[in-house]
């Protein structure tokens, strides 16, 4: 039997091991600091229910997708799939997107039924960042406010910094983060490629109880009809 040209492209996606330090990961949104809350409404694309980051009960049933329990990727052409794994606990802490000269970080959290987060977590992230060292700017990006950074790069030359683009969506209980780095940051043909990419993610929140803030928890691939040889996990 052929395969879909969907399937063919899942076997094309390349899905490695990472190993991280709990202070390697750039923001650590379920550790900031608590503040006074000044705005708990939803921040989302008036289409996100249509054109994504969609939720599982939105997203198309017989789509093919690499499931890694907390997100689901569509795998394309060129695209390169790293999952950050915390050393200590072993546990993926975050998945990290190859494609378009670009890197996309996403991080999937519970979130309260009724409230958002981002508005909230935008301005933490902020502070984190000065507190770093570097600079940071808010603008009205393709899925509202977002923050646009420049990191000092640890090691580095002085003054050295990168630049990042922090994105975030509410959802029905949950809250996906974004960081955005690579020519995403600069071009505007790749940014257009990774906020696509941004928007194909399914968010898979589960019915257990979670607190706000949370990782859901996020997983190797999971065995089903999109896997193919290439897209096993190789240590790295």
């Amino acid at each position: 039997m052929r395969k879909s040209k969907r399937a063919q492209q899942a076997a094309e996606v390349a899905i490695d091991i990472e190993q991280v330090d709990g202070d390697d990961v750039e923001i650590d949104v379920s550790g900031l600091d608590e503040v006074e809350v000044f705005d708990d409404s939803k921040s989302a694309p008036a289409d996100r229910a249509e054109e994504g980051p969609l939720d599982e009960t939105e997203a198309n049933p017989v789509r093919p997708y690499v499931d890694l329990g907390g997100v689901k990727i569509v795998p394309r052409e060129g695209l390169h799939l790293r999952l950050e794994v915390e050393e200590g606990s072993k546990r993926v802490v975050a998945v990290g997107l190859d494609f378009a000269k670009s890197t996309l970080q996403v991080q999937p959290f519970a979130a309260p039924r009724s409230a958002g987060l981002w508005n909230e977590i935008r301005g933490q992230i902020s502070e984190q960042i000065q507190r770093q060292g570097g600079a940071t700017t808010e603008i009205d990006g393709p899925f509202g406010p977002e923050v646009r950074a420049e990191i000092p790069v640890m090691g580095g030359d002085a003054g050295h910094t990168r630049l990042a683009r922090f994105v975030g969506v509410d959802g029905p209980r949950w809250f996906l983060r974004g960081v955005i780095a690579g020519d995403a940051t600069v071009d505007d043909d790749a940014a257009a490629k990774i906020e696509e990419l941004f928007r194909s993610i399914v968010v898979v929140r589960g019915s257990n109880p979670m607190a706000p803030r949370d990782l859901i928890p996020l997983s190797m691939p999971k065995a089903g009809p999109t896997d193919a040889p290439g897209t096993t996990p190789s240590q790295v």
